[in-house]
């Protein structure tokens, strides 16, 4: 049997985007999406799926081996604002689910591995402007704490049992495709929806909360590239800081007026204001840059103006 690919997580507003572009580079039977429910969403029902909780060991080493899933994405994870409702199922999972596949890349059964770090990993200490590569960190979540152990656990496992782990510390996604999953930087796909049916967005950040973005189709391209690399070429096996742009919400506001000349937003910060204030308003990404030639391709009017085309042919206007 010729080796697959196995996506963990698949679910989610990541994952789904990137099955669909790791199927078209390398056909749809070769990739496996698994998530934790019973059946596939519509978006991944165009090829294989397996339920798997990542909890499970023995569950996830039995596809993993019958498959021989040789390179594996692992996306499964309790993000930020819903990991502090439930700090012990966030530390479980996102520690736990990350230590089962890495034991069996140790064990050899994964050649290579993507898993995705966060800018939840910094904190109130670290500089904000162009926050560097190698920083003080200190985060004041559940998911950051998880993020930045699960750095230096992806680091020990390179160095003592050679696992080819890839890593890219992702800044706030935005996209079109799905729902996204319950993080901090979330208002800035729900405040599409809202302006397109709305006309009206209630915020829960404040206006100057600014925060490093990046739109999907650069986020999966990221995964694509880094795990096209090289491996003499990843210097780096905590995770790369990578960015597309910086905004806050009232820029956005703006920018999605030039399109919308009447939409009207309201500032309701809540707590997940607080974890936005902690992070970065702006990465250094210099080394992935060097590293594998990363480049974003959207701007944030590009993106502005791409989320906007896409969304007006699926949302309903009122």
């Amino acid at each position: 049997m010729k080796s697959t690919i196995l996506v963990i997580g698949a679910a989610g507003q990541i994952g789904s985007e990137l099955v669909q572009a790791l199927r078209s580079a390398h056909g749809r039977d070769k990739v496996i999406a698994s998530d934790i429910h019973s059946s596939p969403p519509e978006v991944l029902a165009d090829g294989p799926y397996e339920q798997i909780n990542v909890l499970d060991k023995a569950k996830l080493a039995e596809i993993v081996i019958a498959h021989k899933c040789e390179e594996v994405y692992h996306l499964a994870a309790l993000l930020s604002a819903t990991a502090e409702k439930n700090p012990a199922l966030g530390w479980d999972l996102n520690m736990n689910g990350l230590s089962n596949v890495l034991d069996l890349a140790r064990e050899g059964h994964i050649k290579r591995m993507f898993w995705p770090s966060s800018i939840a990993v910094f904190g109130p200490n670290t500089p904000k402007d162009r926050t560097p590569q190698r920083t003080i960190m200190e985060p004041t979540t559940v998911y950051g704490i998880t993020k930045v152990a699960g750095e230096s656990w992806c680091e020990y496992y390179h160095k003592r049992y050679k696992v080819d782990i890839r890593s890219v510390r992702y800044p706030g996604i935005i996209g079109y495709k799905s729902a996204p999953g319950g993080g901090t930087t979330d208002y800035a796909v729900h405040i599409f929806h809202e302006a397109l049916k709305q006309g009206h967005y209630d915020c829960f950040l404040s206006e100057s909360a600014r925060l490093p973005m990046m739109y999907m189709p650069d986020a999966t391209k990221a995964v694509m590239e880094i795990m096209a690399a090289p491996e003499e070429k990843i210097g780096l096996r905590t995770s790369y800081n990578i960015s597309g742009f910086s905004i806050t919400p009232a820029m956005l506001a703006d920018a999605i007026r030039v399109h919308i000349p009447e939409f009207t937003i309201r500032y309701e910060p809540d707590y997940r204001d607080a974890i936005a204030q902690s992070w970065p308003s702006s990465l250094d990404d210099h080394m992935a840059r060097e590293h594998w030639g990363w480049k974003p391709d959207y701007s944030l009017q590009a993106m502005v103006e791409d989320m906007l085309l896409n969304l007006k042919k699926k949302v309903p206007v009122e």
